[in-house]
């Protein structure tokens, strides 16, 4: 009889399980840009330090969704922690644009609803990627702008700082260094990238995020592609999630994010097939440079990208955890 009650406790669980529509099978992949990051440029002690943060990010978002978070909640928690640490264009760490000023874009997608949110060009927001969310839940809109979407954030008690609260010595040099060159219009960050999350949580739900400073040097309230739903970002619970880094002009134009899934909806095509063809043939053909990082709705992983490098990693359920800044697709 105590068998058969065990078993009937089980079947309970795991019916009770069914109906939560929860299962065990979540994974979360994060990026922290793409570009010319090589050991010969990467001082030890700096590698160090990026995969201590990437590993702490990851932690981050494995204690979230292991307790049942949402994949957009988790999306949101991960890019808020890289945007608080300076070693990222993204936050505190943000470029500096051709007036000497930080200029950030964030967006985020639910591939359960196909809601999506993003600010452009914003200055005094501490995190543009929960302004991205809160446009998302709380307004009728999927993009705000400028003065327009600080006064919103603040509206809706996010967290406004002075422009100067994002200003490191690092990014300042490299403005400087930029300033001095005759072709500093053309000139981009090669080593600290957007940042971006992407997550299948317990109960089968896709979400994508991303957050950026943008190019250094950049002018005339240049936008890229990090807040464009479609080219840097994307999600849709029937296909995968994705988070783009590299040359928004070439993300914007070949709608990057998007593609993946479009590839996977309508030719077939699996997710590693999908982000190779984009990347490594379709925007490379172009001159194109940068990387995705993608899960689909069964829980596979790529991380693909056409440069020497890009700041990476993901864990899945059960604390399997991987982080790597250099070489090819892994």
């Amino acid at each position: 009889m105590r068998s058969i009650s065990g078993l009937f406790v089980l079947f309970l669980l795991l019916f009770s399980s069914l109906l939560s529509g929860q299962n065990s099978n979540y994974v979360l992949v994060i990026h922290g840009g793409a570009g010319n990051i090589k050991p010969g440029n990467l001082p030890p002690a700096v590698a160090a330090s990026y995969e201590s943060k990437l590993k702490e990010v990851l932690r981050l978002g494995d204690s979230l969704l292991n307790a049942g978070s949402s994949s957009l909640d988790a999306v949101e928690a991960c890019i808020r922690m890289m945007e608080d640490c300076p070693l990222f264009n993204a936050g505190k760490g943000a470029v500096f644009n051709a007036e000497g000023k930080n200029e950030m874009d964030a967006s985020v997608m639910d591939g359960k609803t196909g809601l999506a949110g993003a600010v452009a060009g914003v200055t005094t927001i501490k995190n543009p990627v929960s302004a991205a969310r809160a446009v998302m839940d709380k307004s009728q809109h999927v993009m705000l702008s400028g003065k327009g979407a600080e006064r919103f954030a603040e509206s809706q008690g996010l967290e406004i700082v002075a422009p100067d609260y994002f200003y490191t010595q690092e990014r300042w040099n490299d403005y400087l260094k930029a300033k001095s060159r005759a072709d500093s219009l053309e000139m981009t960050d090669k080593k600290h990238g957007t940042v971006g999350c992407v997550a299948l949580d317990k109960y089968g739900n896709l979400a994508a995020g991303t957050s950026t400073g943008g190019m250094t040097m950049k002018k005339y309230g240049r936008i890229g592609d990090s807040p464009i739903i479609g080219a840097g970002t994307y999600a849709d619970n029937n296909t995968c999630a994705v988070s783009a880094t590299g040359h928004g002009e070439f993300f914007i134009r070949n709608v990057v994010a998007y593609d993946n899934s479009a590839l996977m909806k309508y030719k077939g095509l699996s997710l590693q097939d999908a982000t190779y063809e984009v990347i490594m043939n379709k925007l490379k053909s172009q001159g194109g440079t940068g990387g995705v990082i993608a899960v689909d709705k069964n829980g596979n992983i790529a991380m693909t990208f056409n440069t020497p490098g890009m700041f990476r990693g993901y864990v899945k359920a059960g604390g399997e955890l991987k982080v790597a800044l250099f070489g090819d697709n892994q």
